[in-house]
């Protein structure tokens, strides 16, 4: 399992694109804004609050619902990110192209997290869903200029 801990300043990076701010709780401290209790993450407005043991997976998925949900939605954001089926596979995809813009981490290793934690695709691995099953995901955040059309952030957020 991947933790922030060990990519810290990348995620850092990545997020602040998207101004998200991390916040770093404690150790076996509770985690604010946490929908799935700890040591997932949690989310409030534009604020991630994580701990050293928080899966990076959690953080990505947070941050990338943050990333993809409309302005409305983001406004009011407080633990339960919501979203429709449609929003869901974005998220995940989105999760695995971030995980894939660190030099720390293998490109897909985010996928063997996903899947040990629980995550469910259509092909029964996250890898094989992203590589042969997306198609619908990747068109929903072209759509929202969240990717372009080379699988690389634009660094935007939906509006």
């Amino acid at each position: 399992m991947i933790l922030v801990a060990s990519v810290k300043s990348e995620l850092e990076a990545i997020l602040a694109n998207y101004r998200i701010k991390l916040n770093w709780i404690t150790d076996n401290q509770p985690i604010p804004g946490s929908y799935w209790g700890e040591p997932e993450a949690g989310i409030i407005h534009n604020q991630l609050y994580i701990r050293k043991d928080t899966p990076l997976h959690s953080a990505l998925h947070e941050s990338c619902h943050y990333i993809c949900m409309d302005d409305e939605r983001r406004a009011a954001l407080h633990t339960n990110t919501g979203g429709d089926y449609d929003e869901e596979n974005a998220v995940c995809f989105l999760q695995i192209i971030l995980s894939q813009q660190m030099t720390t981490i293998d490109g897909f290793s985010l996928c063997d997290d996903m899947d040990e934690w629980g995550y469910t695709f259509r092909l029964g691995s996250a890898k094989r869903w992203f590589e042969e099953d997306a198609s619908d995901a990747l068109a929903w955040l072209n759509k929202y200029e969240i990717l372009d059309k080379q699988l690389s952030p634009t660094w935007k957020i939906r509006h």
